[in-house]
């Protein structure tokens, strides 16, 4: 019976997920919070992650960010994204992000059309 135990946690022991050789360690982590809405990171990893991000009150009663966060790509090159979050939305940038081709000449107008319409106090 003994034995019948000692097999089956030898087992288990031997099927437990192996963690990989190339496990990214955690170079740097500074994190501060001033408890009013500001607050700040910094992190990075041995394998090249890294992030950053700058917190402040927003307007709205949201938390405004800005920052960027960085991480390597397949091919050798890093990936960078720098972005913006505040009362008008997330607003990433980076030249990995695809741009949608221009809008028709005739959006300019309408979108001019509209906007003296809202002025004019028009509503539909």
């Amino acid at each position: 019976m003994k034995l019948i135990i000692f097999a089956c946690l030898a087992a288990v022991a031997l099927a437990r997920p192996q963690a990989p050789e190339s496990e990214a360690e955690t170079l740097l982590d500074e994190r501060s919070d001033n408890g009013d809405g500001n607050f700040q990171y910094t992190f990075e990893t041995s394998n090249g992650i890294r992030a950053n991000k700058v917190g402040t009150p927003g307007s709205e009663g949201q938390s405004n960010m800005e920052g960027s966060f960085s991480f390597p790509l397949a091919d050798g090159t890093i990936a960078e994204v720098s972005f913006i979050a505040d009362e008008n939305g997330y607003q990433p940038s980076s030249d990995l992000l695809p741009v949608g081709p221009p809008p028709p000449e005739h959006v300019h107008e309408l979108l001019r059309i509209a906007d003296e319409q809202r002025a004019a106090g028009i509503t539909f």
